[in-house]
């Protein structure tokens, strides 16, 4: 019997890669670096992936991968204070561009209609991840980042301390989310049931459950 619901956050309720896109642009635009907007959205989010799974897997401090982002994406080797300055101009295009996809408050509602519990599983800084949920007014969704287990999805600690938080079984979770691996694949490993997200009908073939809106995530389940 289904208890509860966890949803990956970045790319599944919130935005995330509209709002990169179009901050790590304009910020590009800014400093004057050469080659086209194509371009250099697939530098940044190359730069991001790579740092960013060194974050997960411990390489590096959360604030480490924002700067070694940096130094990749500009090429140069800049002191810590330069890299954080660099950093924080696209950083404040990308909170700019923060904002939920149409069918999130729709689908919450159904999800709370239908009596279950609702909480938030993401890969990041709780802190940062915290306040995204905030700014999208979703205050009273519970928010459990990687940041606080001993690893990021798609460890199992990272869904088993999650159905522990919220005081239900893994068999009686389901994690709902963009990435095949991360989401659906880890929430499996660690015995939860999984609904894959795919927005841009990216895994047309895959033969697990999968949905392209929220407004399609079947309940009750």
């Amino acid at each position: 019997m289904l208890r509860a619901i966890l949803f990956d956050l970045d790319d599944t309720l919130l935005d995330h890669h509209s709002a990169a896109a179009a901050a790590v642009v304009d910020w590009a635009a800014e400093l004057g670096l050469a080659g086209g907007p194509d371009h250099v959205r697939a530098r940044w989010a190359e730069a991001s992936d790579r740092h960013y799974r060194r974050y997960q897997a411990r390489e590096l401090t959360f604030v480490e991968q924002r700067r070694e982002r940096v130094r990749e994406f500009l090429g140069h080797n800049l002191d810590d204070a330069e890299a954080d300055d660099q950093f924080g101009r696209y950083l404040t295009r990308y909170e700019a561009g923060w904002a939920v996809f149409p069918d999130v408050r729709p689908a919450l509602g159904r999800v709370r209609a239908a009596g279950f519990a609702a909480a938030i599983l993401t890969n990041g800084d709780a802190s940062h991840q915290a306040l995204k949920v905030r700014r999208l007014g979703l205050r009273d969704l519970p928010v459990m980042a990687s940041s606080e287990f001993p690893a990021g999805k798609p460890d199992p600690r990272a869904f088993l301390g999650a159905c522990a938080r919220l005081g239900v079984a893994p068999a009686e979770t389901l994690m709902v989310g963009d990435s095949l691996d991360n989401d659906v694949r880890g929430a499996e490993g660690a015995d939860l049931q999984a609904v894959l997200l795919d927005r841009h009908d990216q895994h047309p073939s895959y033969e697990g459950p999968r949905i392209t809106t929220l407004h399609d995530l079947p309940l009750p389940i």
